[in-house]
């Protein structure tokens, strides 16, 4: 029988005398299985770090190959066979020692990293039963952060490699990398969008006039621009581990391990104290001013010069007080000024001096102020947080679905721990968050041009669900209601089994509206949501169809759960026959990319345009090969996002009850149900149990056959059209309108 060594986090962690978390502890050749069947095993140089880190390359000083972090994996080794186990669920390491005595120091090595149950300090600690299981949830997701950070770290040295070889490097000046070149132009090292440029690069001007060769080199732009998002990725779950560790350190974790806590190794503290280097905090480009170009990893800052928007230098150490922008705040456009703004479009200007080699256009400026204006022209200020975040550990998805083998997920009861304080009818409202593109596309002249944006819009719909993976919306009663005045948005669910909803939104110049439904297949450890609908956007007679592609939960069964939407998608004028082909590709191994590609077709089917980026940041239209003009660029998340559902800024304001809508909601409006508003304020309980007579009452009705029909939507087919109505009898009041609860 192979000796099992206890669970990497099931014991306290020895401290380690070295506070460098780099530092390796061991290193050597040893035979590692590799990953396909049959093909036995093959030398492999390991290296395990004070981190606990253990990585593998095929030589010393190369990249790492694949790592695994010890504090969330199992090993276990047998002596007889020299063999060594390490099993993180996400991967697992075989390996066969060269002889015994390297047996042994490996074996050494890895339990220093582990504590023995019976470790006299782990006796005699008491805690509630509860706390403990709060404090191991902390634990858990910090060790998959750090994890995460880890393969990211590994797909940063093989870009850097990458860009090493290839020479990138070596030609850009160190004296150009920290101050800018006379003039308007700026050094960065990278750019926003990995094209190959003078200002970009930071080159000298010999290097700009003729160090570089004229043909663009595809493989060094593409490792630029992975390096650049993997730089991002990195900087956002920096920020992520940091706040984890201080709330563990507040609450003075010490955990008994039959308990399964952990005190977080000493590089947490090395990590929390390191500062980013300035070389990669430092990025400059041209663009007009957009405040919601910031990025969520980390917030960038934009100093107008005037109203036109002038070229700004991101490239200083420090942004003024007046140039920050509030991440936290939802830069919101009324109907009123939505109608009166006119996109300025222009190309970055060729008149401005400027003999960049690659430029491109921002969207236009979304307003930076944090309030709007109702009908009454009153002053709306709307709140950046929740009243609570997440009350206890959630749930296992996992579990649930293994007692309800078969079963549509929809149809399965859950309890309030899955939810997050939000109905599926509110969801629906995120995917029209960006409904200030579909303005844009009315007010343009050029058919391809409009399609362009339709399609942004239709990428923006997935952007709310980067860190959405864990919960899910309240499932709305039957003919239950939400409205949002901003885009005179109206949704009503429409039947109950199966689950469909419906909604309509408009504009100046246009009106969108969907039948929202959808299917769930479970494949062992992923689920696929597979989305049933029609999506329908209208300009005058011009009217534009898409459905949405297949979307899975990843890790269902252990690690971290993310999700993940793969397929095509074809947004089609069904007028003039032009169409949009937008491919969500498949996530790489290192990564999580979520790039998507697009290629827009005109009536006659000839390509004449093509789209690059991804759904969690922007999408950008190809100009020329060294022109791109940003269609649309995601709001930044706000700092606490993860401590709160992992809502955005705009979700956060779905819940709320603003003076403009005091006494002018229906009866039936998500808003006012009593087990959101209970879970949203912390009270679980409360939600648990007002969610219980909800779906009771509601089982009544059904049982004694007075269900309410639809009033808003009515069927035509297999979609559910908007009937009207709806904001006349809002300004009259909803004297005919019976409550759901």
């Amino acid at each position: 029988m192979p000796e099992t060594l206890p669970k990497a986090f099931s014991g306290p962690l020895v401290a380690s005398p070295n506070p460098n978390p780099a530092a390796p502890v061991h290193e050597g050749w040893v035979l590692k299985k590799r990953r396909k069947k049959m093909q036995g095993f093959a030398r492999r140089y390991f290296v395990l770090f004070e981190s606990g880190i253990l990585s593998y390359a095929f030589e010393p000083g190369k990249p790492a190959r694949d790592q695994i972090q010890l504090q969330q994996a199992t090993i276990s080794t047998s002596r007889n066979t020299k063999d060594i186990h390490v099993d993180s669920g996400k991967a697992t390491f075989h390996i066969k020692c060269l002889d015994t005595a390297d047996f042994d120091k490996w074996n050494l090595a890895f339990r220093r990293f582990v504590a023995s149950p019976t470790d006299p300090r782990s006796l005699g600690r008491k805690s509630s039963v509860s706390r403990a299981q709060t404090r191991i949830g902390q634990v858990t997701k910090t060790s998959a952060v750090i994890e995460e950070m880890g393969t990211t770290i590994a797909e940063l040295e093989r870009s850097i490699e990458v860009l090493s070889d290839g020479g990138a490097l070596k030609r850009v000046p160190s004296r150009n990398l920290d101050k800018p070149k006379e003039g308007k132009e700026h050094s960065s090292k990278f750019s926003l969008f990995g094209k190959k440029g003078n200002h970009h690069l930071g080159l000298s001007p010999r290097h700009a006039n003729g160090g570089l060769p004229d043909e663009p080199d595809p493989a060094r732009e593409e490792a630029l621009k992975r390096l650049h998002t993997v730089v991002a990725t990195l900087k956002e779950e920096h920020a992520t581990l940091v706040k984890l560790v201080t709330s563990i350190s507040s609450a003075d974790l010490t955990m008994s391990p039959a308990l399964g806590g952990s005190p977080m190794p000493a590089m947490m503290e090395e990590m929390d104290r390191s500062a980013t280097p300035k070389t990669w905090q430092r990025h400059s480009t041209r663009h007009s001013v957009a405040p919601s170009v910031a990025s969520t990893a980390s917030e960038w800052y934009d100093a107008p010069d005037d109203l036109l928007g002038e070229a700004i230098d991101m490239d200083s150490e420090e942004p003024t007080s007046q140039s920050q922008e509030d991440p936290h705040s939802y830069m919101q456009r009324t109907e009123s000024e939505l109608s009166s703004t006119t996109p300025n479009d222009s190309e970055v200007g060729e008149d401005d001096g400027s003999d960049t080699e690659d430029e491109y256009e921002e969207p236009p400026e979304r307003p930076s102020t944090h309030t709007i204006k109702s009908e009454e022209q009153r002053t709306i200020v709307r709140r950046q947080a929740l009243p609570s975040g997440p009350v206890g550990d959630e749930g296992s998805l996992f579990a649930v679905m293994k007692k309800n083998i078969g079963k549509d997920l929809s149809s399965i009861v859950l309890p309030v721990s899955f939810n997050e304080p939000l109905t599926l009818l509110q969801r629906a409202a995120e995917e029209v968050e960006y409904f200030d593109l579909l303005t844009q596309a009315a007010q343009s002249q050029d058919p391809i041009e409009r399609l362009c944006y339709v399609a942004a819009f239709a990428v923006s719909g997935y952007a709310h669900t980067r860190h959405r993976s864990s919960r899910k919306g309240f499932n709305p009663l039957l003919t239950e209601t939400f409205e949002d005045p901003r885009m005179k948005f109206i949704s009503e669910k429409v039947s109950h089994r199966p689950v469909i909803m419906a909604y309509h939104a408009e504009g100046p110049g246009w009106e969108q509206y969907s039948t929202v439904s959808g299917k769930t297949k479970f494949w062992g450890k992923s689920l696929e949501i597979i989305p049933t609908g029609v999506n329908h956007a209208r300009f005058g007679d011009e009217l534009y169809e898409w459905r949405r592609p297949s979307s899975f939960m990843r890790n269902i069964m252990m690690g971290t759960k993310y999700l993940e939407h793969t397929g095509k998608m074809t947004i089609e004028c069904t007028t003039t026959g032009a169409r949009c082909v937008i491919e969500f590709k498949e996530n790489g191994y290192w990564n999580q990319s979520n790039e998507v590609v697009g290629t827009v077709y005109s009536s006659a089917g000839k390509a004449v345009s093509w789209l690059e980026g991804n759904w969690d940041q922007s999408l950008q239209r190809k100009i020329d090969s060294s022109h791109l003009h940003v269609l649309w660029r995601i709001t930044p998340f706000p700092k606490h996002s993860q401590e709160q559902y992992g809502l955005t800024s705009f979700a956060m304001t779905l819940n709320e009850i603003t003076p403009d809508l005091e006494g002018r909601l229906p009866p039936t409006d998500s808003r006012m149900r009593p087990d959101v508003r209970a879970l949203e304020e912390g009270r679980i309980d409360d939600a648990e149990r007002g969610k219980e007579q909800l779906e009771g009452a509601q089982r009544q009705r059904r049982q004694e056959g007075k269900e309410r029909a639809p009033r808003w939507f009515k069927q035509e087919g297999e979609e559910w059209i908007y009937t009207g109505g709806y904001w006349e009898t809002r300004e009259k009041g909803w004297k005919d309108v019976a409550p759901l609860w």
